[in-house]
């Protein structure tokens, strides 16, 4: 096996592991049960979707995809831990109105 196989075969692998994480997190995030569960799920997808931008950079040789896969990173960061506060400030609400 050339050495341009293997790299083929292994973006391919990788490409069928991105596509199966994201049909996982998808049915976790349609599935719950709890906002947790959610947002975890909402985080491995973006976290799927930033290495298929990095196998598929690697697979075509655009730089561009990185860049892409640079900026959605930060954004899901961002996003997670926004859901993360929401989630964390509607729990003590809960126990908060649970205390009354």
């Amino acid at each position: 096996m050339t050495a341009t196989g293997f790299l083929e075969a292994s973006t391919t692998l990788g490409f069928v592991a991105v596509f199966i994480a994201v049909g996982l997190a998808v049915y976790r995030l349609a599935r719950g049960p709890s906002l947790p569960d959610r947002v975890v799920a909402l985080d491995l997808m973006t976290v799927a979707i930033v290495a298929f931008c990095g196998l598929a950079a690697i697979r075509t040789g655009e730089a561009a995809f990185l860049d892409v896969a640079l900026v959605l990173a930060l954004v899901g960061f961002l996003a997670t831990v926004a859901l993360a506060r929401f989630a964390e400030r509607q729990q003590l609400r809960r126990e908060e109105e649970a205390g009354k």
